[in-house]
């Protein structure tokens, strides 16, 4: 595989076309070695339109869906970003590259250490691992200027969204398939925060995310 031509066609073909028109995030989708963040037994999937298994029920988010998120979070330098679901670590490889500083949270001990090895192989270095669970979010560490999560919840979250500075952005995606809506979340005041709709799509829930009572008749 030309992997150069393929990040450029998927950068092209995939990304662009979904309305991501951030030049600082197409050379960083273009520059980034996602084949080094993809299981062996997919590496020459890693640029395809499609959700890579990462095994255990867990998948590696299509590549214009990550764009998008990077586009809406609009991360800058200075920014404090909280992670939930490192995954293999791609994601958090481009949210460090664009921010000051990533804390990320892994569920999978085993996938934490994945994510490790693939993150130091890549020379990203302005990351905090942490192997827990992410739905209370890192209380310790708040607020946090950007926090992005990576796997859907069934409904909204309130607790996340607390540990958000003033002015901080999340991204999140909830609902039930077969449509989830990913959302922009942001914080404007102590007790105020506005949600702007992006896009609908499905991706598997967060480990252990709380279902919505069913109502008994």
């Amino acid at each position: 595989m030309n992997i150069e031509q393929a990040r450029f066609n998927m950068v092209e073909q995939q990304v662009r076309p979904w309305a991501v028109l951030d030049q600082k995030v197409l050379d960083l989708m273009e520059q980034a070695s996602r084949e080094a963040f993809v299981p062996v037994a997919y590496r020459d999937l890693a640029y395809a339109d499609i959700m890579i298994p990462l095994g255990e029920g867990e998948v590696m988010m299509p590549p214009r869906i990550e764009a998008r998120l990077l586009q809406a979070l609009q991360v800058d330098s200075s920014d404090r970003v909280l992670e939930i679901g490192t995954g293999y670590g791609y994601l958090t490889h481009l949210l460090a590259a664009l921010a000051g500083h990533v804390v990320s949270l892994e569920i999978r001990e085993d996938f934490l250490r994945q994510a490790k090895r693939n993150l130091e192989a890549q020379s990203s270095f302005n990351i905090t691992l942490e192997c827990a669970d992410g739905l209370p979010g890192r209380p310790v560490g708040a607020p946090y200027d950007i926090i992005a999560v990576t796997g859907s919840l069934y409904q909204t979250d309130q607790v996340l969204r607390r540990q958000l500075s003033i002015g901080g952005r999340m991204f999140v995606i909830v609902g039930e398939a077969p449509a989830m809506q990913a959302s922009l979340v942001r914080r404007t005041g102590e007790e105020q925060w506005h949600t702007e709709a992006l896009f609908e799509t499905v991706i598997p829930a967060l480990i252990g995310a709380p279902q919505p009572q069913q109502f008994v008749f």
